[in-house]
């Protein structure tokens, strides 16, 4: 796991960033998912939590944080304070072409996102869900997969998946 987070870390700063094809929120073209969470401002500049894997789905991950989620983590503060937010940028993993003991992002498979406002979101453990395929929301019944994973998996964590690597 370390050396995949070593390879991501890297590509993310090789590239300046991460890659193009993810949207960004941009005036009136704000997509909203049933949830009511939307494609954040600017979090293509967020801080990188931590990369994984996941390889039932044959995908790379990089979690980024905004400011809020960030102090939080850095502080071992659960719970996280409302208006954290936390996003998840998965890609296709595929074999590099130049070191062939390498995995690196292929195509976008999704972005989602993570929203605490206990109050909003109270009936989710304080967390709202938002998922985007190619800046389009999920449906209802897409979004409805992913509070209960997260309230059966990893309830001592505030529901949160991720874990920050310093």
């Amino acid at each position: 796991m370390r050396h995949l987070a070593t390879i991501v870390v890297a590509l993310l700063a090789a590239t300046g960033g991460l890659f193009p094809p993810f949207p960004t929120a941009i005036g009136a073209d704000i997509a909203v998912a049933p949830t009511g969470v939307t494609i954040p401002k600017g979090y293509r500049n967020w801080q990188v939590v931590a990369p994984s894997q996941r390889d039932d789905k044959d995908e790379i991950r990089v979690i980024l944080g905004n400011n809020i989620a960030m102090k939080a983590l850095r502080a071992k503060q659960l719970p996280f304070p409302d208006g954290a937010i936390l996003a998840k940028l998965a890609w296709r993993r595929v074999k590099s072409a130049e070191f062939d003991k390498t995995f690196v992002p292929g195509e976008p498979q999704r972005i989602e996102f993570m929203e605490k406002n206990a109050k909003k979101y109270a009936a989710t453990g304080g967390w709202g869900f938002g998922r985007f395929v190619n800046g389009v929301p999920a449906d209802d019944k897409e979004h409805g997969t992913c509070w209960p994973c997260h309230e059966a998996n990893v309830k001592g964590n505030d529901f949160v998946f991720t874990r920050y690597a310093p």
